[in-house]
C-alpha cells in the first residue's frame, strides 16, 4: 500500500535499528537504514502515487548508519534519500541534497532515468566543481519497499555437479521477445523465460544451467539515449539487490521481485540452474562528469576508487569508475548482495564481470584480495557456482588461470586456440592439446580441476557462431561509433565471402565449421558454455558489440531457426552426458590401461604413430588423433561405484584438403564404429573401421570413433 500525502504528514517515526541495511518490512512496518560516513544529515523521502514527496529527517545514527522505523509503511511504498554534507570535489566529497538518491540496498526500483540536466550534481555550463541545486526527484527512479514473503514450496539451490553442467548464456529479453509460442504480453520478461514453451526448449536442448546476462537494475546511458539507442546488455548496474524492472510482466508496484522468484522456481522444477552475470566492478554513475543517482551522493570517497587528485576516479573497467574494494562497507554491500540473491532469490551462482577489477587492492591485481578472502570463508557464497571473467581493462588485468581454488573461469585462451585451429591459423598442437583436455597448464598448479575451465567459443561479447564463420571484419556501423568500437581481432574466417551469400560451397563450408566448433566445445574436458542462439544459427549481421542494439539484431530469430543445427547441438549435448569420458573430474596423467600400451589419453599423428616431442611444436600441423580411455576414469560416482565408459578415438583435420588417417594398432582397440563426422549432418549407416586401417577424413572436419567388440 502506498501512503497518501495526508498519511505521510502524520507519519509516526520510531528510532529503528541500524541493521540490516535497506528497507525491511517485518509485517507491521518498515525499518529504513543507510550507511554514510560523510553525511551531516539524511532525509528519508516518501512519495505517493501522484509524486508528492514527504521528507523525514533521520535523527538516529549508529556507527555511520542512519536509521528509523516507520510502523505505517507497507510494501509498495516508494522512497529515496537526500544526503546533506560537504560539497568538496577536491577532497572527494560530493554531497548534494538537491539530488534524490537510490537506496544501495533497495530490493525493488521503479522507473528509469529521464536525462534532464537536474540529474547531474554540477552546473554543466560552469564545470563539474560547481554544485547544481535543481531538484532531481522528478527525473530519477524511486525505490520501492518490497513484499518479502513468497511460497518457495521446498525449492532449493540445485547444486548440480560442475562436471555434469552445460551452461547456456542468454538474455532475459532477447530469448523470448520474438518467440511465437510465448504469449505476447509476457515476451521479453522473467515470466516469458519461465513459460512452458521456454522450459520445454531448454530441456529439449539439454542444457543444465542458464547464465543470465545482467538482471540487476541498470540504466540506459545518456549518450545512447541521445542517439536513440539503449543499453541492451545491461552492464551498467545501479541497484545490486533489485531485479531489472523493464523485464517485469507484472507492472504492479514492487511485484517484479515475486515474478523473478517464480521464474527461478519454475526453472528449478525443470532441473535447470540459474546463474547471474553480475557487475560489481563499477556503477552507472560514471566519472566526475556523470550523473548523481546513488553512491556518488551518499559517500563518494568511500564507495569509489579515487585518484590522487580526488576529483577524479580510477577506471579499471572503461566505464568511468571502479568500486572501492578496499572499504569494509563496500565489501559488505557486495557480500550482502550475493547472499541475498542466494538465500532470498534462490539463484545457483554468479559470473563476475571483469573480475580482475575486484582483485585490485592498490593497483596490481591481488589473487588473495579481501573480496576473495571473504568469498572463501563465507558459508553461503562459497558453496555456489562462482565464475570469473578473469580480466579487466587496466594494466596487468589479464589473469586467466590466476583465481583462487573455489573459482572457475571463462577460459579466453580456450576460445582463442579453438578459433585459430579451425580457421587454419598456425599454432602449436601443444596449445590445442592443453585446451582440449581442460587446460591443466592454467589450473592444476592451484589444486583446481578441469571444471575450473569454462570453455567457450563465442559469448555475448563478440561474434555469434554464425557470424564467426561468415565475417572476417566487424560491422558495427549500427552502433553509431564509426565502427571503432568492439574487438578488431576476432580470429574469425568468412569461408571465402564476407557476409551473406548464396554460394552453395561457401554455405556448406560454413555449416561444417559451425559443427566443428560445437563438436570441439562439447567433447573438450571442462565445462562447456553455449552462447544462446548459436544452436539455431542466430546472426548479428557482423556486429560484434551489440551492447546497444535492443532490436532484431540481438533478439532471437525463432522464425528462421536452423533446425538441423539445433538437432546437431542437441545430439552433442546428449552424447556428452551419456559418456563420462568427456566430462572427467580429474586430470589425464597418461596412465596405462590394465597393462596395455594405450593410456587414459594418447596422441597420434595422421599416420597412426605416437606423437613425438618434435611434433608438438609444429605450428603448421593441422591434424591430430586423440585416444580417450573410458576404462581409466579415476573418480567414482556419488554412490562410490566405479565409472567406466567406452574408449574413443577423435580425429581433428583442420587442413584445407582431405587427409588419409591411419588408426593405431590393436593394443588401443581392434574395431571402431563411427559416431560422428562433421563433414556430414547425419551418419545414416554404421561404419566399422579396424585397427591399422586407413580412411579418408574430409577437409576441415572432426570424426569421433567408439571402440566396439569384435564383429
Amino acid at each position: 500500500m502506498v501512503l497518501s500525502k495526508d498519511d505521510m504528514v502524520s507519519m509516526k517515526v520510531w528510532p529503528g535499528q541500524p541493521y540490516p541495511l535497506g528497507a525491511i518490512y517485518d509485517g507491521s512496518g518498515t525499518n529504513f537504514s543507510l550507511f554514510s560516513e560523510v553525511a551531516e544529515g539524511v532525509e528519508l523521502c516518501l512519495f505517493d502515487d501522484s509524486g508528492n514527496e514527504n521528507r523525514i529527517e533521520l535523527h538516529e545514527v549508529t556507527g555511520y548508519v542512519w536509521h528509523a522505523y516507520l510502523p505505517q509503511v507497507e510494501p509498495g511504498q516508494r522512497y529515496g534519500y537526500r544526503v546533506h554534507g560537504p560539497w568538496e570535489p577536491a577532497a572527494g566529497n560530493r554531497c548534494n541534497p538537491s539530488k534524490l538518491l537510490l537506496d544501495p540496498y533497495a530490493k525493488a526500483i521503479e522507473g528509469q532515468v529521464h536525462w534532464n540536466e537536474a540529474v547531474f550534481p554540477y552546473r554543466m555550463k560552469e564545470g563539474p566543481d560547481v554544485r547544481d541545486n535543481r531538484d532531481s526527484a522528478p527525473f530519477v527512479p524511486k525505490c520501492v519497499v518490497h513484499q518479502p514473503y513468497f511460497d518457495w514450496s521446498g525449492d532449493r539451490n540445485l547444486q548440480l555437479r560442475w562436471h555434469d553442467s552445460v551452461i547456456y548464456e542468454t538474455h532475459v529479453k532477447g530469448f523470448s521477445l520474438r518467440h511465437p509460442e510465448i504469449p505476447p504480453e509476457i515476451r521479453g520478461t522473467y515470466s516469458g523465460l519461465a513459460h512452458p514453451a521456454a522450459i520445454e526448449y531448454l530441456k529439449l536442448l539439454g542444457v543444465t544451467t542458464v547464465e543470465l546476462m545482467p538482471v540487476h537494475q541498470f540504466l540506459h546511458d545518456k549518450h545512447l539515449a541521445d542517439q536513440g539507442l539503449r543499453n541492451y546488455w545491461g552492464y551498467n548496474s545501479i541497484g545490486y539487490f533489485a531485479p531489472h524492472n523493464e523485464y517485469a510482466a507484472d507492472m504492479r508496484t514492487g511485484a517484479l521481485v515475486s515474478e523473478f522468484k517464480q521464474m527461478v522456481k519454475v526453472l528449478h522444477q525443470a532441473g535447470i540452474e540459474v546463474v547471474l552475470d553480475v557487475v560489481y566492478n563499477h556503477t552507472a554513475e560514471g566519472n566526475h562528469m556523470g550523473p548523481m543517482l546513488c553512491f556518488k551522493g551518499i559517500d563518494n570517497a568511500h564507495y569509489y576508487r579515487l585518484t590522487e587528485d580526488m576529483r577524479f576516479y580510477m577506471d579499471y573497467t572503461g566505464t568511468g569508475n571502479s568500486l572501492n574494494m578496499r572499504h569494509p562497507h563496500v565489501l559488505q554491500l557486495l557480500m550482502d548482495s550475493l547472499r541475498y540473491w542466494v538465500t532470498e532469490m534462490h539463484v545457483d551462482g554468479f559470473r563476475f564481470d571483469l573480475a580482475s577489477a575486484l582483485a585490485r587492492e592498490l593497483h596490481e591485481v591481488d589473487r588473495l584480495s579481501a573480496f576473495f578472502d571473504l568469498i572463501q570463508q563465507d558459508p553461503v557464497i562459497s558453496q555456489v557456482k562462482l565464475i570469473a571473467e578473469p580480466w579487466d581493462v587496466g594494466e596487468g588485468g589479464y589473469q586467466v588461470g590466476n583465481f583462487p581454488p573455489v573459482w572457475s573461469e571463462w577460459n579466453g585462451k580456450y576460445r582463442d586456440s579453438i578459433r585459430d585451429f579451425w580457421r587454419g591459423q598456425d599454432e602449436s598442437l601443444a596449445e590445442l592439446a592443453y585446451r582440449f583436455t581442460g587446460s591443466s597448464d592454467l589450473y592444476e598448479n592451484t589444486s583446481r580441476l578441469p571444471f575450473a575451465s569454462i570453455n567457450f567459443v563465442t559469448a555475448h561479447d563478440g561474434f555469434s557462431l554464425e557470424d564467426l564463420v561468415s565475417y572476417n571484419e566487424k560491422h558495427n556501423e549500427a552502433n553509431l561509433e564509426d565502427n571503432r568500437d568492439g574487438e578488431s581481432e576476432n580470429r574469425s574466417w568468412n569461408c571465402g565471402v564476407e557476409g551473406p551469400t548464396n554460394d552453395p560451397e561457401v554455405l556448406a563450408l560454413r555449416s561444417r565449421q559451425k559443427r566443428n566448433f560445437l563438436a570441439t566445445l562439447f567433447l573438450s574436458q571442462g565445462v562447456p558454455m553455449l552462447l544462446g542462439g548459436d544452436e539455431i544459427g542466430r546472426t548479428q549481421q557482423g556486429n560484434n558489440n551489440t551492447y546497444c542494439q535492443d532490436n532484431e539484431l540481438s533478439w532471437y530469430d525463432w522464425e528462421n531457426a536452423d533446425q538441423n543445427l539445433f538437432e546437431f547441438c542437441q545430439r552433442l549435448i546428449r552424447f556428452r552426458y551419456d559418456h563420462p569420458a568427456f566430462r572427467r573430474r580429474r586430470w589425464f596423467y597418461g596412465r596405462s590401461i590394465h597393462g596395455e600400451d594405450c593410456q587414459d589419453i594418447a596422441w597420434f599423428t595422421k599416420d597412426g604413430e605416437r606423437m613425438a616431442e618434435d611434433n608438438w611444436g609444429e605450428a603448421f600441423a593441422k591434424s591430430l588423433g586423440i585416444f580417450l580411455g573410458g576404462q581409466s576414469i579415476p573418480n567414482p560416482n556419488p554412490r562410490g561405484d566405479p565409472v567406466t565408459d567406452d574408449n574413443f578415438y577423435i580425429i581433428l583435420n583442420a587442413h584445407h584438403e582431405p587427409l588419409d588417417f591411419t588408426l593405431p594398432g590393436p593394443s588401443c582397440g581392434k574395431y571402431w564404429a563411427m559416431e560422428l563426422d562433421t563433414a556430414i549432418e547425419w551418419i545414416e549407416e554404421e561404419l566399422i573401421v579396424e585397427a591399422n586401417e586407413s580412411f579418408r577424413v574430409e577437409v576441415r572436419s572432426l570424426v569421433v570413433l567408439r571402440q566396439v567388440p569384435e564383429v
